[in-house]
């Protein structure tokens, strides 16, 4: 039927996704700028079945634990650094206006997702909306994000094992070597079985969190929410914003870190139960538990000690616990579950990185040797190289906060380009299959491309050695698309296929 052939490539299953080609037939081969194919390619028919992720591995539950698990560590830690910037007003604005940022892009991506459930993510969105160069740029711009975070987060879990005393472990570079080693093992696994260790421990991270909240909220006070010193000569300066009006904006970053991740969950697309239910469904329940989870843990801690108290901590829910300094048997619970909610996010970001990555070497963009994946359906490569990678930035720098201002600066671009996708393929193709509909169409992805482009600035006003590294990075990978990758794509990936299928449309509907 024609219109399955305009939600994608399906396989011999009919599930849209990297079947290999049917029998006797050979794969298309390179593709140059405009998309056209070219002669098969060197790999040969298997090309595909040698890049085939396993399907039906994850069903509602799990794609929902694994949109928390990206975003939980966020809550334990790194948010509070924002009312060092604006206040406890300055944040709690920053907060709302991120969340509805997030929340409209994850409608967006809902619809997306059912659209076109392929391992491409963002990246696919954008190839189809914005061509070759709109892919790359959304696609290099998450891979940038997925890179460092979990370096950032290893150095983080070095810091609690320390904290915690555990094993008499120092935080340093054989902490840092055992995170990857181990969690990338078990992703090598299968990822059934990496999806379902994560949704134990973001279980228990979350559960963690409810308990924190209602142990501070027997301590809460309104009085110690404004109890920062108002900045004076700051424009629009008051008790609830003590950094003035400019404080809202340059907390925008960490009202991100509430639910800096969730957008990562279509890249489970190929290997979920019914994604085309299932992706919607997910997006909007993780988002739900997550706007949950802020408003608990920003009031607990804030109401309980004081925005003064938990502003630099590195462990704000355990110093919102502590009055006195003495540690108490909640806080002991809540400072481990804290490392957890820490693994529960390097885990899930590990697997993100991994198939925005697998992704983008399939089709081509970055060298497609990184596509390949194991007997048991797993992209090695994809794994072990930016765990490589992250492992090294970990061990030679040491600075998370630095490596995680380059994660979300990335993650904007990603934001703007992703819901700019969404806005195009409304305008010029209404007609296309859409089993889930964004509520609000334009309006709402058009809200969350604003919001987006705020939070790409606000980057530059927290951290410009950080905005400007990710350029740096940014524009190495775009040279090496510009002279090299661009050159040599490989059109029977799912992504590429289904943009072709739109470019043959359009030329048929002009003669």
């Amino acid at each position: 039927m024609a219109t399955e052939n305009r939600t994608g490539p399906t396989n011999p299953e009919g599930t849209p996704g990297t079947a290999g080609p049917a029998d006797g037939q050979e794969p298309v081969g390179a593709t140059g700028t405009q998309g056209t194919p070219g002669a098969p390619g060197p790999e040969g028919a298997d090309y595909l079945r040698r890049r085939a992720l396993r399907r039906g591995s994850a069903g509602w539950l799990l794609l929902t634990g694994l949109g928390v698990a990206y975003v939980v560590s966020g809550d334990f830690s790194g948010w509070n650094v924002g009312l060092a910037k604006g206040g406890f007003g300055g944040l709690a604005i920053a907060t709302l206006l991120m969340g509805v940022m997030y929340a409209c892009l994850v409608f967006a991506l809902a619809e997306l997702s059912a659209i076109l459930p392929t391992a491409g993510g963002g990246y696919g969105f954008a190839r189809r909306a914005l061509g070759t160069w709109g892919g790359f740029l959304t696609g290099t711009a998450i891979l940038i994000e997925y890179i460092l975070a979990p370096a950032a987060i290893s150095i983080f879990i070095g810091d609690y094992v320390e904290s915690l005393n555990l094993f008499g472990l120092t935080s340093g570079w054989p902490v840092y070597l055992a995170c990857f080693v181990i969690f990338i093992g078990i992703h090598l696994w299968g990822v059934g079985e990496a999806l379902r260790f994560s949704l134990v421990v973001t279980a228990i991270a979350v559960a963690a969190l409810l308990i924190f909240a209602v142990g501070a909220f027997t301590e809460f006070s309104a009085d110690h929410l404004n109890d920062i010193p108002v900045e004076q000569g700051a424009f629009g300066a008051n008790s609830w914003l003590p950094f003035g009006l400019i404080g809202i904006w340059s907390a925008f970053p960490f009202g991100m870190w509430f639910f800096l991740g969730v957008e990562g969950v279509p890249l489970a697309a190929e290997e979920a139960k019914d994604p085309v239910r299932s992706m919607p469904r997910a997006l909007s329940i993780s988002m739900a538990v997550l706007i949950l989870l802020a408003l608990l843990t920003f009031f607990a801690a804030t109401g309980a000690r004081g925005s003064a108290a938990v502003q630099d901590a590195g462990n704000p829910l355990v110093v919102a616990l502590q009055g006195d300094g003495a540690a108490t048997g909640l806080s002991r619970f809540v400072n481990y579950a804290g490392l957890a909610g820490l693994v529960a996010s390097f885990f899930s970001l590990i697997y993100a990185g991994s198939r925005q990555l697998f992704a983008l070497s399939r089709a081509g963009y970055l060298p497609r040797f990184l596509s390949l994946t194991s007997r048991r359906k797993a992209p090695y490569l994809g794994l072990l190289i930016p765990g490589a990678i992250g492992f090294a930035l970990a061990a030679s720098t040491g600075n998370g906060a630095r490596m995680l201002n380059i994660a979300v600066f990335g993650a904007t671009i990603s934001y703007a380009l992703m819901a700019l996708s969404h806005i195009v393929l409304r305008r010029r193709e209404p007609e296309l299959p859409r089993p889930y509909r964004t509520p609000g169409g334009v309006v709402t992805s058009s809200t969350a491309f604003v919001l987006a482009l705020f939070a790409l600035v606000a980057t530059f006003l927290v951290d410009t050695t950080a905005a400007f590294t990710a350029l740096v990075v940014y524009g190495v990978a775009l040279a090496y698309f510009a002279f090299y990758s661009r050159h040599r794509l490989v059109a029977s990936a799912p992504e590429e296929e289904f943009a072709a299928l739109a470019a043959a449309e359009a030329e048929l509907e002009r003669k």
